[in-house]
């Protein structure tokens, strides 16, 4: 009778977590189905499939891309996002290394520091944030980099911080006695282990980043550097009017390089999120 039980149980999970991943899934499923779509029928039949009098094919995709310079607004978006996780992957794990290995009230302070600041708002330093990258003209794609660094410290530490704490001591020890610099055992030994923390990591920092749309509104010069996000508000006109189909595909073509981006990392995350959280 148990195992009956315990049978029905599971299924009546496993029904409800299909139903609601079901729910998650469906605003990207009406958008890209809108995407192929006629304006005006996006406005009054949108959960409808496209038909022979609302199909347009691949008219809002062109029309999008011509409009807002799309190719160029993913040049930009991709330096950035691939920067930006690559100088954060680097930095916050020799860091993380660093604080766990060295035992000292800086470096004790220096990880409570970051760990605080993942529980400041972002409005709270967002004028701040622009008036001082705004003095030391971080308004470029280089410079903006410097700012997501800063952001995104504070997460990638903590999950680093715990990850160190789990690597044998000894196994560094062993590399030094060989005559491994601190530089060397950091790439050679300890870098390599990270690898499951790190793509957690990367993944949570690029879906951060590659959707970002007020911070860089807020530092880059828009009116040279348009990110995804930013180009795409563009489709919307005066007095109020938005051309929903361009829109619609623009949105889709933003989305697929991230979910992609995902969906080859994802076995990775539970892996690197677990190992992350342990305390040593």
């Amino acid at each position: 009778m148990t195992s009956v039980r315990k049978a029905k149980h599971g299924w009546a999970l496993t029904l409800f977590f299909a139903v609601l991943s079901v729910i998650y899934v469906m605003p990207i499923i009406i958008v890209f189905i809108n995407s192929f779509k006629k304006k005006i029928f996006i406005s009054n039949r949108p959960f409808a499939l496209p038909d022979a009098k609302s199909f347009v094919g691949l008219e809002n995709y062109i029309n999008g891309i011509e409009k807002i310079g799309f190719l160029q607004a993913f040049g930009y978006t991709l330096f950035i996002t691939v920067c930006s996780v690559a100088v954060i992957i680097l930095c916050t794990s020799m860091c993380a290394w660093y604080i766990t290995r060295v035992k000292t009230k800086i470096t004790a302070t220096m990880y409570y520091l970051f760990a605080f600041s993942m529980i400041v708002p972002f409005q709270m330093v967002m004028f701040t944030l622009s008036k001082i990258a705004d003095m030391l003209h971080l308004g470029n794609p280089i410079g903006i980099v410097i700012v997501y660094l800063g952001f995104g410290a504070g997460l990638a530490v903590f999950m680093f911080c715990g990850f160190v704490k789990s690597i044998p001591l000894e196994i560094e020890e062993s590399a030094m006695i060989d005559g491994c610099t601190p530089v060397q055992t950091y790439f050679s030994i300890v870098f390599p282990v990270m690898k499951p923390t790190a793509i957690s990591v990367a993944i949570l920092e690029a879906m951060w980043v590659w959707n970002d749309y007020l911070l860089p509104y807020l530092v880059l010069d828009i009116k040279k550097y348009k990110t995804i996000p930013i180009a795409i508000q563009y489709l919307k006109g005066g007095y109020g009017s938005i051309d929903m189909g361009a829109m619609m595909a623009m949105i889709v073509l933003a989305i697929i390089p991230i979910i992609i981006f995902y969906t080859a990392c994802q076995k990775y995350i539970i892996e690197g999120v677990v190992a992350g959280a342990v305390k040593g």
